[in-house]
């Protein structure tokens, strides 16, 4: 179980990135996550949320500001050790079969093979994969394959787990148990960063939230709250009064 710190999980500050082409994703973007929370980013395609993931993860170089994991400096390895990312994008390696996949990941992260083996064993059986442990990715289904996204960003045991739009096309019988997995992670003091187009997601998830559009954070606070001070019934009413604004 992870302990709870006074020191913040994530902490953003003046995040800007401006594209080559001039295109400016994050304006003066600052953000903190506390160490346990379970925090949600919404907002349209094109608001920002996957450069910021991006430039948390160390994916793309932004144009100015700061990034601190636990207190250290996003690029330093102790920071990139503690956090796990589920990508939106089905990015698995087709060469790979699913034990692999999650062997390889550990390795990537500084896991002897006799400790990657055991945690891929303890992860196909949380996420139901033991059967399809020698299938390549390619011939998993999408359920399948979203399964071993989420394995695989916990492969390493990180503190902060990212999650874009994790449950995105899955049935509502998948759905349902990837929200069971992951309020049981939270319980277990995992920091839980969520980016979801399902409203209704974030509500039942997420303690925090935050609205981002063009780069720039909106408003930020419990859906209960968001709702007071927009004057709506549901999230999906701030949400549109939101973009609206």
């Amino acid at each position: 179980m992870t302990t709870s710190t006074s020191t913040p999980a994530l902490e953003l500050r003046g995040l800007t990135k401006r594209y080559d082409d001039g295109f400016l994703a994050l304006e003066d973007f600052s953000l903190t996550v506390s160490d346990g929370e379970f925090f949600g980013l919404l907002g349209p395609n094109g608001a920002g949320k996957t450069t910021l993931i991006s430039a948390i993860c160390n994916l793309i170089r932004t144009t100015a500001g700061e990034i601190e994991i636990f207190g250290h400096h996003h690029s330093t390895l102790e920071a990139r050790r503690m956090i796990g990312l589920a990508e939106q994008d089905i990015n698995l390696d087709r060469f790979l079969n699913v034990e692999e996949t999650l062997i390889y990941h550990g390795g990537y992260y500084g896991m002897s093979r006799a400790d990657a083996r055991i945690r891929a064993k303890e992860m196909m059986e949380v996420f139901d994969l033991s059967s399809k442990a020698q299938t390549a990715a390619p011939k998993l289904s999408g359920g399948m394959r979203r399964r071993l996204l989420l394995a695989r960003a916990l492969m390493h045991e990180p503190r902060m787990v990212i999650l874009d739009e994790p449950t995105a096309g899955v049935d509502f019988e998948l759905r349902m148990e990837l929200w069971r997995y992951i309020r049981r992670l939270h319980r277990g003091g995992t920091t839980i960063v969520l980016t979801t187009h399902y409203l209704e997601e974030a509500e039942e998830l997420c303690e925090d939230i935050a609205l981002i559009r063009d780069g720039r954070l909106l408003a930020r606070d419990s859906a209960a709250g968001l709702r007071a001070s927009y004057g709506a019934d549901s999230l999906a009413d701030v949400y549109v009064k939101a973009m609206a604004l």
